[in-house]
Parts: structure tokens; C-alpha cells; sequence
């Protein structure tokens, strides 16, 4: 059920789903390989990267209500169980600043290949030299 599901989701994406994937598909998002739709356990995540084992939630009005608060913290919980942090967006961020959002996932799943990254953590990658001892 959860691939078939997956594919339905896939083909009617909303437009800050088709939107994000855009910067995010073919690694184009530093280089962090991420899957759209992807099943994990009884679940799909909008957008996953196995790689910093990172998933991103787009919420709609729909997440507003109480009930849905209640299912989003259990898929939460049931995720960070299995090794997943989860980051989520609202659809109307991504549509209004969709390279802040970028930029924060790329941030949250990889701090030292961030346009926000500290000097200490860019020099986990080797943008700057090393102070010599």
C-alpha cells in the first residue's frame, strides 16, 4: 500500500510540493540527494534524504487543526524513533520564500554545506584554512 500510495501522492503534489522539488531533485540542494513521497514504515514523508536520515513535512491549512496536530506529533515521534529528524514548512512559506526554506533544510540536514555555515563548521570542509599550531 505505501508505494502505491506514494506514486498517487507523487502524481497530485500541491504546487509548494512541486515547487520545493524542484530545488531539491538531481541533488541540486548541496549536493544532498533527496526522494519525494518516500514510505518509511507505515508512513510517507513529503521529502527525504537517506543520507543525513532528514525528512521534510509540508504542512497545508489542513495541519491547523487539532486533531491533525495530534497525528503530525505521532508521525514525529515515530519517526525520531527510527533515527529521522523531521523539519516541517507551511505550503505558504515555501511559496513566499522558498530560498529561506532551501537554505534551512540545507542548514538542518548539513550545517557545514549551508550558506549559513559558521567559519568552525566550513572549515570541517575546507573553505578556509586551518589555524596552523
Amino acid at each position: 500500500m505505501g508505494v502505491n500510495k506514494a506514486r498517487h501522492l507523487r502524481k497530485h503534489s500541491t504546487a509548494a510540493e512541486r515547487r520545493l522539488w524542484f530545488r531539491l531533485r538531481n541533488s541540486k540542494a548541496a549536493g544532498l540527494k533527496f526522494r519525494r513521497q518516500h514510505p518509511i514504515g507505515s508512513r510517507i514523508v513529503d521529502f527525504f534524504c537517506e543520507e543525513a536520515k532528514f525528512a521534510v513535512e509540508l504542512d497545508g491549512s489542513g495541519h491547523r487543526r487539532h486533531a491533525a496536530e495530534y497525528e503530525d506529533l505521532d508521525r514525529e515521534l515515530e519517526l525520531y524513533e527510527k533515527g529521522i529528524r523531521v523539519l516541517r514548512f507551511s505550503n505558504k512559506a515555501v511559496l513566499s520564500n522558498l530560498d529561506r526554506v532551501v537554505n534551512e533544510i540545507i542548514y538542518a540536514a548539513a550545517p557545514e554545506r549551508s550558506l549559513w555555515a559558521t567559519p568552525d563548521e566550513r572549515n570541517l570542509r575546507g573553505d578556509f584554512p586551518r589555524p596552523s599550531s
